[in-house]
């Protein structure tokens, strides 16, 4: 039995002291996702010294960290399509955020719920505030009359069967949230160096920071539940994030900072406890390694693959294309230690107007005024200028905020040519998107972005055609920055 589980989960008889028995026990093992929705890697058990997060770093002590999970994409529907189906997003046609006509999935290709539910599983989706209450779903795809879950927690299971859930933490998510117990300390975090060291950064981050601490509130609350339950004890639980923060040049882009994210995997033995992996893994990976751990085979054409199956990605490839009303295309390659970015629409400013952004990030205002002004860096600028090149190659070791863009150098024309090939191989093969999209999609979602404009600048009480200027007096004005330093 035990050998013949092995061989299902796709791990060979070497691996069984890695996992232990926990792992290929006769009793199926319930499989627990705890989903955060934008969170970066701004942890304390992945350095970050500013912000206070005991739970999760008790929940890495018992587990197996992964340092470099990073997502398919930077935006919540095509990354949760993937989560949802082991696919990438370009190939079922889930890559535009979002659409109105929703298509069905291609043939052959179902939720991974279907193959829980085949093996006795009960599935449950629900918010970790309430559990009473359905979680996120966020799915770019018509999936019929069919439910993907049976219910929204997992105590709606029969008495003994086992349960894949899912439970979404809707923080760090904009709008931020304060935390008046642990207030971060504006002056002493770390801001990355694409963004300008201004009060007002400094209070979006640290109100960002705040955010997170209340991830771990209620991760400390679902772990606390499953340990008063009794279900430790046969529960592997998942922790990770849909993509990268929320923030200028990391939401939506391709940068580490959009779609890199924590990964951890606690056993309920907690056997190899505190141990790190440092190998490149997509969250395409997620699903295929949850099904490998409750012992079931992987459907012959996902693509992600388990984790522990002993295959090391040497490439892992993030996307984007339309973002609501922005219309974009860029495909990006990263190794161990160089990530390459193709640029389809070099005439087109990184940061064309976007409502969702321009309306719930007080930075992006602060860069554009600042870069008016001549006031930014040279580095921080490039994310505004007019254009953008072609092409964008970095060494991830040396330059880890992707800054300096080394393809046009001759030293790195190998590395370049190298990546360049990775891409277009990999392109071939999955991205089964058409291009240009349909204009009648395109001009839904621009026609729903001047309603979503107009109705936010009303909420706001301010004028559709404020300048940028006024719109920072407003930000300023609104977070009380100079007050709340400290």
């Amino acid at each position: 039995m035990k050998v013949q589980l092995l061989k299902i989960i796709g791990l060979s008889a070497a691996t069984l002291p890695f996992l232990g028995q926990s792992a290929i026990a006769e009793q199926k093992p319930n499989i627990l996702w705890i989903i955060a929705d934008d969170l970066g890697t701004d942890l304390g058990c992945y350095g970050n010294k500013s912000v206070k997060t005991p739970f999760i770093d008790k929940l890495a002590s018992e587990g197996i960290q992964f340092t470099q999970l990073h997502s398919v994409t930077a935006v919540s529907s095509p990354s949760r399509s993937s989560l949802i189906t082991g696919m990438y997003p370009v190939s079922i046609n889930c890559h535009q955020h979002r659409t109105f006509k929703k298509k069905r999935l291609p043939e052959g290709i179902l939720p991974i719920t279907e193959y829980f539910r085949e093996a006795g599983y009960y599935v449950s989706n629900g918010n970790a505030i309430n559990n009473k209450q359905p979680g996120k779903t966020d799915y770019n795809f018509d999936y019929g009359d069919k439910k993907i879950f049976d219910g929204a927690d997992w105590s709606g299971r029969k008495a003994g069967q086992p349960f894949f859930a899912q439970m979404q933490i809707h923080f760090p998510h904009r709008p931020f949230e304060k935390d008046s117990i642990n207030q971060v300390n504006r002056k002493t975090i770390e801001l990355p160096p694409v963004y300008p060291d201004h009060p007002l950064t400094r209070e979006d981050w640290a109100l960002y920071l705040e955010s997170v601490q209340h991830v771990d509130e209620y991760l400390g609350k679902l772990m606390e539940r499953l340990e008063k339950e009794g279900l430790l004890k046969n529960t592997i639980v998942l922790f990770f994030g849909d993509q990268g923060r929320p923030m200028v040049r990391a939401k939506q882009f391709v940068y580490d900072e959009g779609t890199h994210t924590p990964f951890i995997i606690r056993f309920s033995d907690q056997k190899m406890a505190g141990k790190l992996v440092n190998d490149l893994v997509s969250n395409v990976d997620i699903p295929a390694t949850s099904l490998a751990l409750a012992g079931i085979a992987l459907p012959p054409k996902m693509q992600g693959q388990n984790v522990f199956s002993g295959k090391k990605r040497e490439f892992i490839f993030c996307t984007r294309d339309r973002m609501d009303e922005t219309v974009d295309r860029i495909r990006s390659v990263r190794s161990s230690k160089f990530k390459y970015i193709r640029n389809y629409y070099p005439q087109l400013p990184y940061s064309q107007f976007n409502t969702y952004k321009k309306t719930m990030y007080p930075v992006l205002t602060l860069m554009q005024v600042l870069y008016k002004n001549g006031k930014l860096t040279p580095d921080q600028s490039n994310f505004m200028k007019p254009s953008r090149p072609a092409e964008e190659l970095y060494s991830l070791e040396s330059d880890p905020f992707e800054m300096k863009n080394l393809a046009a150098y001759p030293g790195y024309s190998k590395e370049l040519a190298r990546h360049r090939l990775a891409l277009d191989q990999w392109l071939a093969e999955n991205d089964k998107g058409v291009y240009p999209e349909d204009a009648v999609e395109v001009a839904y979602w621009a026609k729903d972005a001047t309603q979503a404009y107009q109705l936010k600048m009303k909420n706001y009480k301010l004028p559709t055609n404020i300048s940028d200027e006024d719109f920072l007096k407003w930000w300023e004005y609104r977070l009380n920055v100079n007050n709340n330093e400290k």
